[in-house]
């Protein structure tokens, strides 16, 4: 779907792909989103996803960005990011809107709420993995 510029869209019902040629693309949000991307992008090589998701409970689940860092950006609500270091689990707080983090390219992850909240996504797709827990290392 290419970009109508006649009507406005919202990131949580449409999503925008950025192509390595750095087009916008729109993408409806459907049960079988992520399948769909690797399929129509030839496995997203190479795209980023912006995104906008509203929770209201922990994600129960671990993510991974093996081909780039990912940005978090607070629109508004609480949640803290859980990154998976060698160090140890390091915990980041995002409570006030405009905050953001930075999850480092092949960091796993995974968020906790603390109310109701939504945040914007920029994802660079390729080789995304996730699971109930990360690999043990």
């Amino acid at each position: 779907m290419t970009p109508d510029n006649k009507r406005p869209l919202h990131l949580e019902t449409v999503r925008a792909v950025l192509t390595p040629a750095l087009e916008l693309i729109e993408k409806p949000a459907c049960d079988d989103f992520y399948q769909k991307l690797d399929i129509d992008h030839d496995g997203f090589k190479g795209h980023t996803l912006i995104s906008e998701h509203t929770f209201e409970s922990a994600w129960g689940m671990w993510e991974m960005h093996p081909k780039g860092d990912e940005l978090v950006y607070l629109v508004e609500g609480d949640i803290t990011f859980v990154l998976r270091t060698d160090a140890g689990d390091q915990r980041v707080r995002l409570d006030t809107p405009g905050q953001y983090v930075i999850v480092p390219k092949g960091t796993w992850h995974t968020a906790e709420t603390h109310e109701k909240t939504r945040a914007l996504f920029i994802t660079p797709g390729e080789g995304t993995q996730g699971g109930a827990e990360p690999p043990a290392g």
